[in-house]
């Protein structure tokens, strides 16, 4: 009888310690998924500070967004890909001690080029986190409680995005908006101790096999030269050559891809599984569609409407406070309920709440744009912690972090589009002016102008997401 008492007390403890390592896993991801999106949102509220502090134009503060957005997709795939091979914990820590470090430094730059050049660097730091996060999450939790983590996760993005406008406009109001930067990196620097006592153990998903450098090269000059051809058309002759010249070598990495046994993208996913295509098409129409909204409401809000940045942050909290607060339910949702069917729903309201931005003019009642950021709100919650439990659950254990890295890059790419369609129309509009200097019509009508694109794009993204077919979850 002892025997079996001390039996059961042993079996209790295991179960106790799993569920304590479960839950420091999930403690941990959550913050480093909270770092980047309120990053993000906060330095959109600064945007119009950083451009008195520096004389910059609207083209080099798109720039300030864009160039960390377009390292991070560069990096994202390779990085992941390294991640399965030599451990997914490795390369998110690094990347954990990596994007503070460069937090600090944005801070301390000296002119709107040196920002521009550490935003580089610290996106390298967030491709690091985010090929390997969501495959630590599927890679501790079992198939059954994936979607419920997801939106946990999704949740705590969202809460990022959340306090990002309100502390973001408060600290840049109050103490300039070099302490956004200091306040990230002092929040990173935190979660690093808890890395090394809490996170034990590591994960693999291609132990030993090789590293395949010449597509890491192709891929990311090849998404370097895409976007940044795309967002300069406009002000660069060389830009009309870059942009078909990055099409051109992505058609080279994927020839490549198909034909070796270890790529860093395992193309028979997208040949074989059409609902990790249509999944992975539907996030990067998604995010290419709406990762500009805050950056053009921002600029609206306190350049047209002369509101100053706190209460602008307060404005714009209304969009993703619904998507903090729903998307648990949607992705728990999401285990019960077709994906395909909850993430339509939630980019056909996203496409509403688009198209009726177009219609914004200096005189719009407040309300009216409170209320319609809530309804893109409510779309965003809808669409993401289900489309991500499709990726995920349609591939096997093994390429976990292949699809949490592939699913990655089409949001940092989808974001990269969306500010380079942003800056292409701003540049159209406005040429090489200083935003301050720029009259507030013709600011007005390149941010109609980019809500329309944005409608349309979203639109053909509800077609895709319908088209992923259902789910058939892989469990091994």
């Amino acid at each position: 009888m002892r025997f079996f008492h001390k039996l059961e007390k042993y079996e209790v403890h295991k179960v106790d310690q799993e569920a304590l390592f479960k839950k420091y896993a999930l403690i941990i991801v959550m913050v480093a998924s909270f770092l980047t999106p309120f990053m993000g949102s906060a330095v959109n509220l600064a945007i119009p500070a950083i451009g008195k502090t520096f004389n910059s134009t609207a083209l080099q503060l798109s720039w300030v967004v864009s160039s960390y957005l377009l390292t991070s997709a560069a990096f994202l795939l390779p990085l992941g890909r390294l991640a399965d091979i030599f451990g997914r914990k490795k390369i998110f820590t690094v990347g954990i001690i990596i994007f503070p470090l460069f937090s600090l430094l944005c801070g301390l730059a000296w002119s709107v080029k040196a920002l521009i050049f550490f935003r580089i660097l610290q996106g390298i730091g967030g491709a690091m986190t985010f090929g390997t996060s969501m495959a630590i999450l599927t890679s501790v939790f079992p198939p059954q409680e994936r979607g419920k983590v997801l939106g946990i996760n999704v949740a705590t993005v969202y809460t990022g995005l959340s306090l990002g406008p309100v502390l973001g406009g408060v600290i840049n109001h109050y103490l300039g908006w070099p302490f956004i930067f200091y306040f990230n990196a002092l929040l990173g620097a935190l979660i690093v101790p808890l890395i090394f006592t809490k996170l034990k153990g590591e994960w693999f998903g291609a132990r030993g096999e090789s590293f395949d450098l010449t597509g890491a090269f192709l891929y990311s000059l090849g998404i370097i030269a895409f976007l940044y051809g795309l967002s300069t058309m406009a002000t660069s002759g060389w830009g009309k050559f870059i942009f078909p010249l990055g099409l051109a070598i992505l058609a080279i990495f994927i020839k490549h891809e198909a034909k070796i046994k270890q790529p860093i993208l395992n193309i028979k996913l997208f040949s074989k599984n059409i609902t990790f295509v249509f999944s992975n098409l539907a996030a990067l129409i998604n995010y290419s569609a709406t990762f500009a909204v805050s950056f053009l409401l921002s600029i609206y809000l306190q350049v047209v409407c002369k509101y100053d940045s706190q209460t602008a942050g307060l404005i714009l909290l209304s969009q993703p406070v619904l998507m903090a607060l729903l998307s648990p339910f949607a992705g728990a949702l999401s285990d019960h309920v077709e994906p395909r069917v909850v993430a339509s729903l939630g980019m056909g309201l996203t496409t509403m709440g688009l198209l009726l931005f177009h219609f914004l003019t200096g005189s719009t009642l407040l309300w009216l744009v409170i209320v319609n950021l809530a309804l893109l709100g409510i779309g965003f919650a809808l669409f993401s912690s289900p489309n991500s439990n499709a990726v995920m659950g349609a591939v096997e254990k093994r390429f976990y972090g292949v699809a949490s890295s592939t699913l990655g890059t089409m949001r940092l790419v989808g974001q990269a589009i969306s500010m380079a369609i942003a800056t292409l129309v701003i540049d159209l509009y406005l040429g090489n002016v200083q935003l301050g200097l720029a009259h507030p019509d013709l600011i007005l009508k390149s941010i109609k102008i980019s809500f329309i694109i944005f409608a349309l794009t979203c639109l053909g993204g509800v077609f895709a997401s319908l088209a992923r077919g259902k789910v058939v979850r892989k469990t091994n």
